[in-house]
């Protein structure tokens, strides 16, 4: 059984049978002709039964007087070929009739058209004439001379066997012609029923068809994006049937997805609205902290060391909260929409500004350059890109050791400017890499007063500028190689 169920699944799987519509039209087609199938042999079974029956009857009617006939050896004065004389009346062509005396075969003739034709025997027709029981029923024997014939067998008055036989030959041919037939007719009946079929099939799913053109459009929709339009709902037939309630179950689920789309949008409205004025709020409170402690520090009096240690620590600390702010002011404002500048910035030059920068600050580390020979220039806002690279390299020099190489290449692919980062230290663990782009996204959960430890935003906002910016950034991570790559269009 398995065998045979491997190989239907693969007859199920052929390319043209993905489609719905293909496999009911096969099923339709399948079912036809099978239906065909056993409606023809069943008539061919029954034809030939019923012939064979009145060729039965025939030979019932014809009796023995033939092959009686054959007991005499007179033979006719010009008979040169061994034809033999027998009583021919009420016999149609082809009679067959042969005498067997002890089970051996004395006479065998046929009717012709020229008079009676002896039928010369091979061991074999002997042998299928002495089979056949003398019980005045039709059997069928395959003569080597004759072919096929149907005969009966009758006991004569001396304990002879009186065999009468007719040719089979016109029941096999009317049962062929009936087989050609019916072949042609269930042939052209396949065909216009599958054609009619596939059309019938098509019609009637029409209606799945829209739902699934609906759901190509609703796939299609960027719906990470925030407020998102959804199509218009499929129509919907009559709910009684299957393809009508798919329909309705697909507009329930669209309807469903359309309301949650809508809540999570004003959610996000919400807390983009929050941290904006949070983010606003804060900076001018953060910046008198800030400021307040360094005019403490720049008291003239004496101070105690504990309180000059909490005052740069204050000073210390309002200054990385105030640089959170403005990171959590800028997403909220690039998450709003607000346009950039679009103006020419030297690539070239923004990148050794903060190679430059990036060796001052982390001297233990070695930087290296790979740049294109012409300058590269971008459409872009300038402080927005300098950000980009500042975070990119801070974030090389935090989380590698000392000692780590960190290449900084600048090359255009075409209408593009690519951006390479690439250092060989220890890597962006596995399970860090798919949010590393996120939000408050750390290499290490543990949170930590490691100074350059960041609030986990600097990487979100090197990709949200560049998508601003209509670029892109990716990264690929392993022990020992890491590189971000960020794209932007040329001037």
């Amino acid at each position: 059984m398995r065998p045979r169920r491997r190989r239907l699944s693969r007859l199920l799987h052929f390319p043209w049978l993905h489609t719905l519509r293909a496999r009911l039209t096969f099923g339709l087609v399948v079912l036809l002709a099978v239906s065909c199938a056993a409606v023809g042999v069943a008539a061919v079974i029954g034809v030939g039964r019923f012939l064979t029956s009145r060729l039965d009857e025939q030979l019932s009617e014809v009796g023995v007087r033939f092959p009686e006939s054959l007991e005499h050896k007179t033979r006719l004065p010009d008979d040169r070929d061994g034809d033999e004389h027998g009583d021919t009346r009420r016999q149609a062509m082809g009679t067959f009739g042969a005498r067997l005396v002890d089970g051996v075969p004395t006479h065998a003739a046929v009717v012709r058209s020229t008079g009676i034709k002896a039928v010369p025997m091979t061991s074999r027709d002997r042998r299928q004439l002495v089979a056949v029981p003398a019980d005045g029923r039709g059997h069928t024997v395959e003569l080597s001379a004759l072919d096929d014939y149907r005969v009966r067998a009758w006991r004569g008055v001396d304990d002879d066997v009186l065999v009468t036989g007719l040719p089979l030959e016109p029941v096999q041919a009317t049962v062929h012609r009936l087989v050609l037939v019916a072949g042609i007719v269930f042939g052209l009946a396949l065909t216009v029923t599958g054609v009619a079929g596939a059309l019938w099939v098509r019609w009637s799913l029409r209606p799945l068809s829209r739902v699934a053109a609906t759901a190509t459009r609703v796939s299609e929709l960027p719906l990470a994006s925030g407020e998102v339009a959804l199509p218009p709902r499929a129509p919907e037939t009559d709910p009684r049937s299957e393809v009508g309630q798919v329909a309705g179950a697909f507009n329930r689920m669209l309807g469903h997805v359309e309301d949650a789309l809508t809540k999570r949008h004003a959610s996000e409205e919400r807390l983009r609205s929050f941290a904006a004025d949070a983010s606003h709020e804060l900076r001018t409170p953060v910046a008198s902290v800030r400021g307040h402690a360094e005019l403490a520090l720049l008291h003239p009096g004496p101070v105690p060391p504990e309180v000059t240690r909490a005052l740069e620590r204050i000073a210390a600390e309002s200054g990385r909260m105030g640089e959170m702010v403005d990171e959590m002011l800028l997403l909220a404002r690039l998450d709003a929409g607000r346009p950039l500048e679009r103006l020419p910035v030297d690539l070239t030059m923004l990148v050794l500004d903060a190679v430059t920068d990036a060796r001052a600050a982390g001297p233990g580390h070695r930087w290296a350059l790979e740049l294109a020979e012409e300058p590269v220039t971008v459409t872009g806002d300038a402080h927005r890109l300098q950000q980009v690279l500042a975070n990119l390299l801070t974030n090389a020099r935090v989380h590698t050791p000392v000692g780590t190489k960190v290449t900084v290449s600048l090359e255009t692919d075409g209408s593009w400017a690519v951006l390479k980062v690439h250092d060989d230290g220890p890597g962006v663990p596995e399970d860090v890499q798919p949010g590393v782009f996120e939000r408050f996204t750390r290499a290490d959960r543990r949170r930590t007063d490691a100074p350059g430890g960041g609030a986990g935003l600097g990487l979100s906002i090197v990709a949200a500028v560049a998508e601003a910016h209509g670029g892109s950034v990716a990264l690929e991570s392993r022990p020992g190689s890491t590189t971000f790559t960020v794209r932007l269009r040329t001037a």
